[in-house]
């Protein structure tokens, strides 16, 4: 199975964008972040806390809908889908 990740702002600059990846059957969606965000220490640490669970402020997005993320943890990836990370959001 294929998936994209998208990371965005600062997680973008540490992490890179539209990165396509194969994923088994089976993969769950905080699964698959966690890999990808290993690549980098510090893309690791701006979105996953020292338990290794998502900070609070993580916006996590799969094929345009939210993904709580107590939810993130059983939440299976498919292929073609397409999942976005976004730090928080700010501005009026």
């Amino acid at each position: 199975m294929t998936v994209k990740i998208r990371f965005f702002a600062r997680f973008r600059e540490l992490l890179g964008t539209d990165i396509m990846t194969d994923v088994a059957s089976g993969t769950m969606f905080t699964s698959l972040i966690a890999t990808i965000a290993r690549k980098n220490p510090a893309g690791y640490a701006a979105i996953f806390d020292e338990k290794g669970a998502f900070y609070e402020f993580v916006i996590l997005m799969k094929n345009g809908k939210r993904v709580e993320l107590e939810d993130a943890a059983t939440t299976p990836v498919a292929d073609g889908d397409e999942i976005a990370v976004f730090p928080p959001v700010a501005g009026g």
